[in-house]
């Protein structure tokens, strides 16, 4: 078992002598004959730093890759991560048709149609207006699919909801560019078009637009990865994530949607009855346990910190509820903070662990008011049909070896 998680089982003995100890590293590494730090007759010289930091050969986590030429993704691991912030490198990614070679000295973005004044901005144009940074997560909507289509005992975290990341975006609010050219009162929608060789499309309500959202040039404190839109993407906080086109070269401003092909063959979801529904963009409120997920086993009987983590597009994180038999019974689990609206919000509780098989389900409510659904109400809600926003609850079945495996819930 990985120190890290060695850490995490903890007997209430420890936890209380922790507590009045101050954590110390003596205390801790003694129990063990481990030291956490090296005596003063070690030698730990080492090479000079480099231009580009790295991780340490002993921290290795990576995202799963899933190629499927020309329509590829990859998921982050949410298991390995800790905090509310997903290294740019890990940030999960899907693409229609590859990643675009674009060139920042020749980039433009227009803004057109129902305006006073048609604009053409350049990269630096976009870099002279006051930026704005935030932290928001962004998900695909397609995230959670496999859980429900093929419910496998050996899904891990990031297999199951490893199609969001949480990030610091800075770029423009758009609707300070719409004031630059000038938006006409009858505009009631927007095209935001990609330059991408699938010409990626969406048709954005303009409410939108005036609220929160931006034309994002850089992520972590850094231009944009290419694989996340470098040079400017549109970014739609707690929208899915296709409608946050990257690679942005325009905006066309109409009185009514496009009802382009991304929009109509592809995000829109059949429902009972016959129906469809159509632009579904807010996130629907979930949550996934963390750890212990898939493949981790508890290795000792005692206390155990069930970690996961939250999040809605509507906004905040209100409550996570946590359950040991099935969601029979349901405890409050401690947020951690920083709780912010539309971010991951990490949530935790300690399980005092006997051996005993357990059902192991986390359940999100957010500011509305809205609580994660579980997966029978889920599938009569959406019917079998369904292809996007997966919210249902997420289980993880404790065996009495310790194994721990995915199970519905």
């Amino acid at each position: 078992m990985s120190r890290r998680h060695e850490l995490r089982r903890l007997t209430r003995r420890k936890l209380l002598a922790g507590v009045a100890g101050g954590w110390g590293a003596t205390a801790l590494g003694a129990e063990d004959n481990r030291p956490l730090v090296p005596d003063d007759t070690t030698k730990l010289q080492g090479p000079p730093p480099t231009e580009l930091g790295e991780r340490s050969p002993f921290v290795k986590p990576r995202r799963l890759v899933m190629r499927a030429e020309p329509s590829s993704a990859s998921r982050t691991p949410l298991q390995d991560l800790t905090g509310i912030v997903t290294p740019s490198d890990l940030h999960f990614e899907r693409h229609h048709a590859g990643v675009p070679k674009i060139d920042p000295e020749r980039y433009s973005l227009l803004i057109h149609g129902l305006v006073e004044r048609p604009t053409v901005f350049s990269l630096s144009d976009l870099e002279r207006f006051p930026a704005t940074s935030r932290l928001y997560f962004l998900e695909c909507s397609g995230n959670g699919g496999e859980a429900l289509r093929d419910p496998r005992e050996d899904l891990t975290p990031q297999q199951i909801d490893g199609l969001t990341s949480t990030s610091e975006w800075t770029g423009v609010p758009l609707a300070l560019l719409l004031r630059e050219v000038g938006a006409l009162a009858e505009a009631r929608w927007f095209l935001a078009e990609s330059m991408d060789a699938a010409v990626m499309t969406r048709s954005i309500p303009m409410g939108k637009a005036w609220e929160d959202a931006l034309i994002a040039y850089a992520q972590n404190g850094e231009p944009l990865r290419p694989e996340n839109g470098y040079p400017v993407r549109l970014f739609l906080p707690g929208w899915e994530g296709n409608a946050s086109v990257k690679w942005l070269r325009r905006i066309e401003l109409s009185d009514r949607p496009f009802f382009t092909r991304e929009e109509t063959s592809k995000y829109t979801d059949p429902v009972p009855g016959g129906k469809a529904r159509m632009f579904t963009f807010d996130m629907d409120a979930k949550s996934i346990i963390t750890f212990p997920a898939y493949p981790q086993r508890l290795t000792d009987r005692g206390y155990w910190e069930i970690r996961g983590i939250a999040w809605s597009g509507r906004g905040v994180i209100t409550r996570v509820e946590m359950s040991v038999d099935g969601g029979e019974s349901w405890q409050d689990a401690e947020l951690q903070e920083p709780v912010l609206s539309k971010c991951h919000t990490r949530f935790r509780k300690l399980w005092n662990w006997q051996g005993q098989p357990a059902t192991l389900v986390s359940r999100a409510t957010d500011e509305t008011g809205y609580v994660q659904p579980t997966t029978e109400v889920f599938r009569k809600v959406r019917g079998e049909g369904t292809r996007y926003h997966f919210n249902h609850l997420r289980a993880w079945r404790v065996q009495k070896d310790g194994k721990v495996v995915f199970t519905p819930a």
